[in-house]
């Protein structure tokens, strides 16, 4: 007999971002910490369905990566690809497509579904955009083919494909 209420698991890779800042009262920042996905974001979801695997692979702002940065996040796409679970990717937002778009170039299409997405806010924040994101990548893993894909505010872009708008604040076809 099949079991019609099968558990998944996705796993998630984490990079840094917008997504995992958080602030610090003695510095009076806002900088990429440990990754407070788990106890922040990940804790909170209700997911009976789904096992979630968390990463931590970088800890950087986007702005500030480069391409050993990249190809540090294409090793681990690859690596864990391997297990056969699709892939979210926590990135930030400003470098994002360039991001995905190296990964697509060096990888070509992987055996598993790889969606990245972040947020415009921290996930701290009242007004984040995280949780949306998040919840939308994590379901966008389990129905969409082997590809690279960026899923952000209810929209899912193939890469290569995406851009963001910094007009809009939001993700586009191009």
């Amino acid at each position: 007999m099949t079991d019609l209420n099968q558990k998944a698991t996705v796993r998630i890779l984490t990079t840094g971002g917008t997504i995992e800042k958080s602030y610090c009262e003695s510095e009076g920042t806002l900088k990429n910490r440990a990754s407070i996905i788990r106890d922040g974001l990940i804790s909170s979801l209700r997911l009976p369905y789904t096992n979630l695997e968390l990463e931590s692979v970088l800890n950087k702002d986007s702005l500030e990566m480069d391409d050993s940065d990249r190809d540090q996040i294409c090793e681990a796409i690859e690596h864990t690809a391997e297990q056969g679970d699709p892939i979210v990717i926590l990135h930030g937002t400003d470098t994002m497509s360039v991001t995905a778009e190296y990964c697509y170039a060096k990888l070509g299409t992987p055996k598993v579904p790889v969606v990245f997405t972040g947020a415009m806010r921290p996930m701290g924040f009242i007004d984040s955009d995280a949780r949306q994101n998040v919840t939308e990548a994590l379901l966008t893993a389990r129905l969409v083919q082997p590809g690279f894909y960026i899923a952000f505010h209810n929209r899912v872009f193939p890469i290569p494909g995406a851009r963001k708008n910094l007009e809009t604040g939001t993700f586009e076809a191009v």
